[in-house]
Order: structure tokens, then sequence, then C-alpha cells
């Protein structure tokens, strides 16, 4: 008779599985989706765990740089908990559905420690038309030589975003210069660059075949609070939905509100809410 446990690692053969359970929720699996379309089956992005009740898969949890559960069963959070815990901690943050994170790390954080920060509600909004309002005409898609320009810019949004900077070792800075890079080659960066300055900027860091999420958004402090952000915002929706997805995602921290309501007049709407655990 064959056993099959709640929680195990998941691999090849399970890729119709995950694949339905990750369809299901198109903006909050996105992260997943991406790092498998990436990496495949061979572990580059981490190990992919699942939960199973009566022969269905009803939740996944990456773990890896970060913890990214897809689901909500309490359940199956609980059992993740165990998991992780066994494990040790290896992520620098927890990021998912924030009914999962938030039963995640009550369960680890009397093994874990105090978090460096903890963001517990990230409305996730969503897109899958062209923005509501005209797009900023200066806005267009990096090239490789703007990278001398854009590469302050992205640490000066990281550090202030997630509290630490991206260069605190030689190799975390190549890493972040190389993902940077990377990025601006396959046309998923973005920017408004006056003079040589970066006024604004933002990339499509997650992409799956249902989604573009945008992420690091910046507008340079100075030019703060004169309505720049809603428009640039703009010109990178409507490029994303024609080149590369059928629609368009994002989350941001609920105490940002003039960042909620850029993104609201750009006509994008909620759709679920993040959590995020910082180490």
């Amino acid at each position: 008779m064959e056993v099959t446990l709640p929680v195990r690692l998941l691999a090849a053969q399970d890729h119709a599985a995950v694949t339905r359970l990750l369809d299901a929720r198109p903006a909050a699996g996105a992260f997943v989706a991406d790092r498998l379309d990436h990496y495949g089956w061979h572990r580059g992005a981490g190990r992919l765990y699942g939960y199973s009740r009566g022969g269905e898969l009803v939740a996944v949890c990456l773990s890896g740089a970060n913890l990214v559960p897809v689901g909500t069963d309490a359940d199956a959070m609980d059992a993740f908990t165990g998991m992780v815990r066994r494990e040790g901690r290896q992520c620098s943050s927890i990021v998912g559905d924030a009914e999962a994170v938030l039963r995640l790390w009550s369960g680890l954080r009397p093994y874990w420690g105090a978090a460096r920060a903890v963001r517990e509600r990230q409305p996730l909004l969503w897109a899958d038309r062209p923005a509501a309002i005209a797009p900023d005409p200066f806005v267009r898609r990096c090239r490789p030589k703007d990278i001398t320009a854009v590469f302050p810019a992205a640490v000066a949004m990281y550090t202030e975003e997630v509290g630490v900077s991206p260069l605190h070792d030689r190799s975390s800075a190549a890493a972040y210069r190389d993902r940077l890079s990377s990025l601006i080659a396959a046309g998923r960066s973005y920017a408004r660059i006056d003079d040589g300055r970066v006024v604004f900027k933002a990339e499509i860091a997650v992409l799956t075949r249902h989604t573009a999420q945008i992420q690091g958004v910046w507008v340079a402090p100075e030019f703060r609070g004169q309505g720049l952000a809603a428009p640039c915002v703009a010109a990178v929706i409507n490029d994303a939905l024609g080149r590369h997805a059928p629609s368009v995602s994002l989350y941001v921290n609920d105490f940002n509100i003039p960042a909620t309501r850029a993104y609201e007049r750009c006509g994008m709407r909620q759709v679920g809410e993040l959590a995020t655990v910082l180490f």
C-alpha cells in the first residue's frame, strides 16, 4: 500500500499539480511560478515542498533565500512550520499570502527570534487593461548603457524599502548588479532619465504567463509629491501589457499611502493581501 505524506519534497512528476495550484493564484503564486519557469526542477531557487489532502495538492512552500508559501490552508502552514523549523533558518525573508505568512511566522518566531521588520498588510494589486490615466511619455525601457545611472537608483530604492543595502559585501553587490543588468537586457527595466538623472524607475522582477509583477518602483526624493509616480507607472503598465503578459500586478505596503493612491489612479484593483517578514 502506498503511503502519501502530508508534506513532501516535490519534483518534476508533480509539475501538473503544482501548475494547477499556481494557476488558481496567478498573482499570489507568481514568484514561485517564475522561479519554476526559470530554474525548472533543478533546485536553483530552493526546495519546493507540497502539502496534500486526500491526494490533492492544497499548498506549496518554496524554501530557499526566500520562504514563500502559496495557499492559506491552516493545517498545511502548521506542517510547513514544523518542516522549516527542523531545517533551520536559511531565508532572508518570508513573503506570500498574509494569512499564510503570519501563521508560519507565529510558529517560527519562538525558535528564530525577532525579525528585523514585519509588514503585515501589503495589498496585492492587479490590472488587466491599459492604465486609466495618460502615461508619462518620457518613461522608456532601459538600455544596457543606462546601467551606470540606474544602478545607484536601484540601490537607493532597495535600501529605503528593505532597510539594508544590497551592497553589504562584494558578492552581493555583484549579484545585485548582474540581476539588474539581466532585467535591462530582457526589456524588463524602465526609467525616466532627465539629463542623466533617474527621476523614476521600476522593473518587472517576476514574469509568468499570467502576469508581469512590477517591483522596485522608485521616484527620486526631490521629485516626490509632484504627481509623477502615477503617469510613470501607467507607462510601465501599458508596455508590460503590450509586450509581456495579459495582466500586471504588484504589492505595496499599506502604510505607503502616496504609492497606493498612485496605483489606484492607474486603475489597479486589490485582489489579495500579502505579508513580508524581513531578517
